[in-house]
């Protein structure tokens, strides 16, 4: 019986740990992919002669990366963060939001949120049906152009996000 007893014992302390039933676990992007879609998002609108900030949130809204271009405007790098932080905040792009908050609509009371900057340019980012990070991007000719720029640094680490 003895025997037994260690054994189960042994068995216990070798058996993999369980996350407590107050705990979860979250996926999130390495810095390496953060700054991957970033650099892309920022190299397409150089290829379309825009001057931009780029900005990569985690799902928390926590700033992975910046990125601004030499001769982007000082404002961009505060829109490019508020847009990533608002699109996963939200966790709707923000040319979409646009759309929902605008004058008489139902939800244009989230125009007034502390820190949400509803412009087109921040867009989610998932991963399995997971919201995963954010990126934003300002400086582009407006809202649709900045879109251009963050849908190119999704793509760009699309491959890292299937899984």
């Amino acid at each position: 019986m003895r025997n037994i007893s260690l054994i189960l014992a042994a068995l216990l302390a070798t058996a993999p740990a369980f996350a407590a039933e107050g705990t979860f676990d979250q996926t999130m992007l390495t810095p390496e992919a953060a700054l991957k879609a970033a650099q892309a998002a920022l190299d397409t609108c150089r290829k379309n002669g825009w001057q931009a900030a780029v900005a990569v949130v985690d799902r928390g809204g926590n700033t992975q990366v910046m990125l601004r271009d030499r001769y982007a405007g000082p404002h961009t790098v505060p829109v490019a963060t508020g847009k990533a932080w608002t699109a996963v905040s939200f966790r709707t792009d923000t040319t979409e939001l646009v759309k929902l908050t605008g004058p008489g609509m139902p939800q244009s009371g989230l125009r007034d949120v502390p820190g949400a900057t509803i412009l087109g340019g921040g867009i989610k980012i998932e991963a399995a049906g997971a919201l995963v990070a954010g990126i934003g991007v300002s400086g582009a000719p407006g809202g649709e152009a900045d879109d251009i720029c963050a849908k190119a640094g999704v793509a760009a680490i699309k491959d890292l996000l299937d899984f």
